[in-house]
C-alpha cells in the first residue's frame, strides 16, 4: 500500500491568513431559523456539559477569535510531529530483522475533501503554542557556532583543531607527548557531544493549511459581533486530532490512530473530513477503529468525497463503512453538487458549496467540498446528542436521515435519504428511531376502484334519436295548432248564423 500521497487542502476560494471578517450571514445559516434550532440547546446536554466533538484533520488553530474557548488542546493530540522520526525507527528495526517489516509504518494516503485543484502550499501562519503568540525553532534548527555548525574534535587531538595542537607541542612538548592521566593511552579522547536541535513539540492547534479550522468552525464557532457567522453547534467543545497535511503525510493507519485518541478523549461525536485514495483490505486497521467507535456509542460522520464530477458511483472510506453517516454535498438549490460523490453508501447530503469558516489567526474564507458537508452535519449530530444523551449512535444518525428534505420517498445514490434538515432534525424528534424508512410508504394489496366512463361527444345514434323526438315533438305542435283553429273557426261560424237568424 502507498504511505503518502497528496492532499487536497486550500480551496477553490484565494485565502490569506488572517482573514478578512465576512459580515453578512452565510446562505448555508440563512436557510435555518437559528432561533428554533436552538430553542432546547446550542451544544449543552441538560446538565450544562458540551457535546464533545472530535476533529481529525490537519489540526485547529485557536488564535481565530471565534474558536477560543470552543477547543480542548489538552484532550487533543497531533500526529504529524515526530513521524519521520518514528518512520525511520520503524525501519531501523526492520533492517535488523532482515528487512521484514511488522507493517507499523504502512497505510493507505488519505486525503482531505475540499472540492479544488492540487497546488502548492501557501506558507502558512508560523507554528506557536495553543495559546498563539510565540514562535518556536523549525525542526531541523541546530545548535552551534555562529556559522551554525560544530566541529568535531579528531582522536588524540585536546581542542579539535591541529593548528592548537602543534602550538600546544612547541611550548610543552614533554606534557604534549604524554597520554593525560585520565585516559587511557590506547583509547583516543571521547568526541564533544553536539547539542541536539531543538525539536518542535506537538501541538493540535498547528495548522499551516486551515483546512481542519475551517472544518471546526462549521461545527463550533462562537458567535462574533462583526460577522453573520457561526457554528451549527456554538456551545459544543472540539478535540482536535492532528493528522494530516498538505503533504499527504497522514495515512489510514494514523487514521485509525486518531478515531482511537478520539474515542479515548470521551467524544461523542467524531468527524472525518478525509478519505483514503484507493480501497482497504477488509479487516484494515481503520475499518476495526471505525467499528470500536460505534461499539462505544460514538457518532461517526464522514465526507463521501469529491470525485463525482463524471457521474462515476464508487465507494470512499471510510465513509463507505456500514454505520458511518457518509456526507455528499449539496448547493443552495437543494441538489447535488456536481463534485460531489455519488454511491450507495451516501447518508444524506449537506451544504457544501460556497462554505463559509474560520481560518487560522482570524477571520472567515469562503471554500467548496464534501469536507464542510460533513461537518455540518456533525454540528446536527451534536446537537441531538446533547437533546437526547440517552440516544444510541444508530438512533442519532436514524434521525438525521429520516428528517431531511427529500425529492423522492426512497433512498438515492446522489444525496442519500435527503438533504439534511436541522430544525426538523431537532424537532420531529418525539421517539428515537432505529432505522430509517421511505417517507410514503407505496400501499399495497388495494384494489383501485371502479371508474366511470368519460362521454367524450354526440354518437350517430343518440344524434337520430335526438332528431326524431325534435320532429314527433313538431308534429303534435302542429297538429294541436289545427285542431285548435278548427274549433275556433267553427264556433265562429256558429255565432254569425245566430245573429243572421
Amino acid at each position: 500500500m502507498a504511505s503518502s500521497a497528496p492532499v487536497y487542502l486550500d480551496g477553490s476560494g484565494e485565502c490569506t491568513y488572517p482573514a478578512k471578517t465576512i459580515k453578512g450571514t452565510p446562505w448555508s445559516l440563512q436557510r435555518i431559523l437559528l432561533d428554533r434550532l436552538w430553542q432546547d440547546t446550542k451544544g449543552r446536554d441538560s446538565a450544562g456539559r458540551p457535546v464533545r466533538v472530535a476533529v481529525i484533520d490537519s489540526g485547529v488553530d485557536v488564535r481565530n477569535p471565534q474558536l477560543r474557548g470552543a477547543v480542548d488542546v489538552e484532550s487533543g493530540a497531533d500526529l504529524l510531529t515526530g513521524m519521520a522520526e518514528a518512520a525511520a525507527k520503524e525501519g531501523a528495526k526492520d533492517a535488523a530483522r532482515g528487512g521484514v517489516t511488522d507493517g507499523a509504518t504502512e497505510g493507505t494516503s488519505v486525503r482531505a475533501n475540499a472540492q479544488d485543484a492540487p497546488r502548492e502550499p501557501r506558507p502558512g501562519p508560523s507554528p506557536g503554542p495553543s495559546g498563539g503568540g510565540r514562535d518556536r525553532k523549525k525542526d531541523g534548527d541546530k545548535v552551534g557556532d555562529k556559522d551554525g555548525e560544530k566541529s568535531t574534535p579528531k582522536p588524540g587531538s585536546s581542542s579539535g583543531s591541529p593548528a592548537a595542537d602543534k602550538k600546544d607541542e612547541s611550548k610543552n612538548p614533554e606534557k604534549s607527548a604524554e597520554p593525560s592521566p585520565s585516559k587511557s593511552p590506547d583509547k583516543p579522547p571521547e568526541k564533544e557531544k553536539e547539542k541536539e536541535p531543538e525539536k518542535p513539540k506537538p501541538d493540535p492547534t498547528l495548522d499551516l493549511v486551515g483546512h481542519g479550522t475551517k472544518v471546526a468552525g462549521i461545527i463550533a464557532a462562537r458567535p462574533s459581533p462583526g460577522s453573520g457567522f457561526v457554528g451549527i453547534a456554538p456551545e459544543s467543545v472540539i478535540i482536535p486530532i492532528r493528522q494530516n497535511d498538505e503533504k499527504g503525510t497522514g495515512t489510514s493507519r494514523t487514521l485509525a490512530q486518531g478515531i482511537g485518541l478520539a474515542v479515548a478523549a470521551g467524544a461523542r461525536v467524531i468527524n472525518i473530513s478525509q478519505d483514503t485514495t484507493k480501497a482497504l483490505k477488509p479487516d484494515s486497521d481503520l475499518e476495526r477503529a471505525v467499528k470500536d467507535a460505534l461499539e462505544k456509542d460514538v457518532v461517526v460522520v464522514a465526507s463521501a468525497g469529491n470525485d463525482g464530477l463524471g457521474g462515476d458511483v464508487k465507494e470512499t472510506y471510510p465513509a463507505a463503512y456500514k454505520g458511518v453517516l457518509a456526507v455528499g454535498a449539496s448547493d443552495r438549490n437543494n441538489e447535488r453538487a456536481v463534485f460531489s460523490q455519488p454511491g450507495e453508501f451516501v447518508g444524506v447530503a449537506a451544504p457544501g458549496v460556497e462554505m463559509v469558516s474560520t481560518v487560522p489567526l482570524g477571520g472567515q474564507c469562503v471554500d467548496n467540498g464534501t469536507s464542510f458537508s460533513a461537518p455540518y452535519v456533525a454540528g446536527v449530530a451534536a446537537l441531538i446528542r446533547a437533546k437526547h444523551p440517552d440516544w444510541k449512535q444508530h438512533q442519532v444518525v436514524a434521525q438525521i436521515e429520516q428528517t431531511a428534505e427529500r425529492a423522492t420517498s426512497g433512498h438515492d445514490p446522489y444525496i442519500g435519504w435527503g438533504v439534511v434538515d436541522p430544525v426538523r432534525a431537532l424537532t420531529d424528534d418525539a421517539h428515537p428511531l432505529d432505522r430509517v424508512a421511505p417517507a410514503k410508504p407505496e400501499a399495497r394489496g388495494v384494489r383501485a376502484p371502479a371508474v366511470a366512463p368519460l362521454a367524450v361527444g354526440e354518437s350517430p345514434q343518440q344524434r337520430k334519436e335526438r332528431l326524431a323526438t325534435y320532429a314527433l315533438g313538431g308534429a303534435a305542435v302542429l297538429v294541436a295548432s289545427i285542431a285548435g283553429l278548427a274549433v275556433v273557426g267553427r264556433e265562429h261560424r256558429r255565432r254569425r248564423a245566430l245573429r243572421g237568424g
